[in-house]
């Protein structure tokens, strides 16, 4: 069994921001396997379901983005799943809009969620989508860049961003990490 999370904050308030992109994929990815996410527990809202042949979990962890290592540690103890089989998808603002980076395990890199992760599992060894959403304008708080929406055109990189992710997450599922690095990193 893999689990899939994806990063964002609750509330309709942060629906379409930039710091809400895990979200997204994983709204995405559940849409497009019909899973549906219906079970609220441990903290965030989930759905289980197959992709191509793997159990997974979709998560969205309803603790704010800061706290998120609490859902994600709960819902992989109770369902007993190492984390090497946890993928997490998030927002980075070193990457330009919609671009990727997969990577097997490292570092928080200054995201906050991800640091709160890594606290609660005890190890940075999982596999990470980072979506880019451009670096923030200069003379601007970095929370407040997050938290704002895209443009028109980004949404139009976002889209194929998003895609692009779920096709590196179906590849992750396969344990086909370089093959998703070599594929989707950059696009």
């Amino acid at each position: 069994m893999k689990l899939i999370v994806g990063l964002g904050n609750p509330t309709d308030k942060y629906v379409g921001t930039r710091h809400n992109v895990g979200f997204d994929v994983v709204d995405r990815i559940a849409d497009k396997h019909g899973i549906g996410l219906d079970t609220i527990k441990h903290k965030g809202v989930y759905g289980k379901g197959k992709i191509d042949g793997q159990t997974v979990i979709l998560l969205k962890p309803m603790t704010f983005m800061n706290l998120s290592g609490e859902c994600v540690s709960a819902v992989a103890a109770y369902y007993k799943i190492v984390p090497e089989d946890i993928i997490v998808v998030y927002d980075d603002i070193n990457l330009d809009v919609g671009r990727l980076r997969i990577r097997g395990k490292g570092s928080a890199g200054g995201h906050n969620g991800i640091k709160n992760i890594i606290a609660h599992l005890h190890t940075d060894e999982f596999p990470r989508v980072r979506i880019g959403v451009g670096m923030k304008p200069n003379k601007m708080d970095l929370a407040d860049y997050v938290l704002s929406r895209f443009s028109d055109e980004e949404k139009e990189k976002m889209d194929t961003g998003y895609d692009n992710a779920v096709g590196a997450i179906v590849l992750l599922l396969m344990d086909e990490l370089e093959k998703a690095m070599n594929q989707y990193n950059g696009k």
